[in-house]
């Protein structure tokens, strides 16, 4: 009974190693979000913090509003490719593992 509670530790403590590595990977990668064909572009960290907006000439000749909607649309296009590759990122760490229903590792 000892080992398999031992067993269960080192497991345990091995998964919240690799969750560690994770989030960490998370947080230092980069991904872009565009709109209107490539006009504005976004690029967030896996915080959701703003590395890197890019116009293109072309929008600016566009009325305001319509250049906000390009960014505003950017912004999103940029933070679901955020929250999607941490979702997979995170499924690798935790594939096979058995969670109670409702638990949240913070994903």
């Amino acid at each position: 009974m000892k080992g398999n509670i031992g067993q269960m530790m080192r497991q345990a403590q091995q998964m919240q190693e690799n969750l560690k590595r994770a989030q960490d990977e998370i947080a230092k990668m980069e991904v872009t979000g565009e709109s209107g064909a490539g006009m504005v572009k976004i690029t967030l960290t896996g915080k959701y913090q703003a590395r890197k907006v890019e116009i293109n000439p072309a929008a600016l000749q566009e009325d305001k509003e319509f250049l906000e909607d390009l960014i505003a649309a950017a912004v999103n296009d940029a933070s679901q490719k955020v929250e999607e590759a941490s979702r997979q990122r995170m499924a690798k760490v935790t594939a096979g593992m058995q969670l109670p229903p409702g638990m949240n590792l913070g994903f």
